[in-house]
């Protein structure tokens, strides 16, 4: 059974949102990334070269396929054809049930660019902090590029959309941090093993309504105070810093 022309046109009508919410579903590419969803999330269906298959025997989804280089590659969103492309079901991680106490969360406020965000998961993946709450005008986390740029990491890293403000107004006393210009030098402030490291737009940062809720607000420095530089850091930049900081303190 080869890869099917109306299967070609499913794939490809799921890198836009609207189609990704009415099935539920999302697209992942590479044998990487494939094999890593497959230990998470349901597979709906997959697509891969015969030799790949054959490495494979233990991969598992509801339809499997054999695919030629020439059908993945009218399948594919990237540059060059990946020896496996498959369709997984969205895990549904809803934001109330999301438990802020006891560890470490980032949350992403407004950040529009899926490369961004994905980087973002990745990066959280790195550093141990296993979910993520995004604000509903945050890119969608099963865009294509989003789910590419997390390297594997949306396997592992839970996500989630909610009201922002809402949700840390049930969490009075938990640290809820964010970068601001204003804010104390990271460096020499105390860092706490809970909380919610807060994450603002590219363009705008953090917005009013989540500011308020914010009670621990850092800076990232500059090096060498005083010298010409550049504006800010870009978001998944700073994100790096912040949690390697965080992290840090904690060995």
């Amino acid at each position: 059974m080869s890869l099917s022309k109306n299967k070609i046109k499913y794939i490809r009508s799921l890198k836009e949102k609207k189609f990704r919410s009415e099935h539920h579903t999302f697209v992942a590419e590479g044998t990487k990334l494939v094999t890593d969803l497959l230990t998470s999330c349901r597979c709906q269906f997959l697509a891969a070269l015969p030799e790949t298959l054959t490495a494979y025997p233990v991969l598992k989804a509801e339809e499997m396929v054999e695919a030629s280089e020439s059908e993945l590659a009218k399948a594919t969103f990237q540059k060059t054809a990946p020896q496996m492309i498959a369709v997984f079901y969205q895990p549904d991680h809803p934001a109330n049930q999301m438990q802020l106490r006891g560890r470490l969360s980032l949350a992403l406020d407004g950040v529009q660019d899926p490369g961004n965000v994905g980087t973002i998961m990745r990066i959280a993946d790195w550093f141990g902090i296993d979910q993520i709450i995004c604000s509903p005008d945050t890119a969608d986390i099963y865009n294509p590029k989003t789910v590419q740029a997390t390297m594997g990491a949306i396997a592992r890293v839970k996500a989630c959309y909610g009201d922002l403000p809402v949700l840390f107004a049930g969490y009075g006393d938990l640290p809820i941090y964010g970068t601001f210009l204003e804010g104390a030098d990271i460096y020499r402030e105390t860092l706490s093993g809970e909380g919610v490291i807060v994450l603002g737009s590219e363009g705008k940062g953090i917005g009013r309504e989540t500011e308020r809720l914010i009670n621990r607000k850092l800076f990232i420095p500059s090096f060498p105070t005083g010298r010409a530089t550049s504006e800010s850091l870009n978001v998944s930049a700073a994100a790096a810093v912040v949690c390697a900081e965080f992290r840090r303190r904690q060995h």
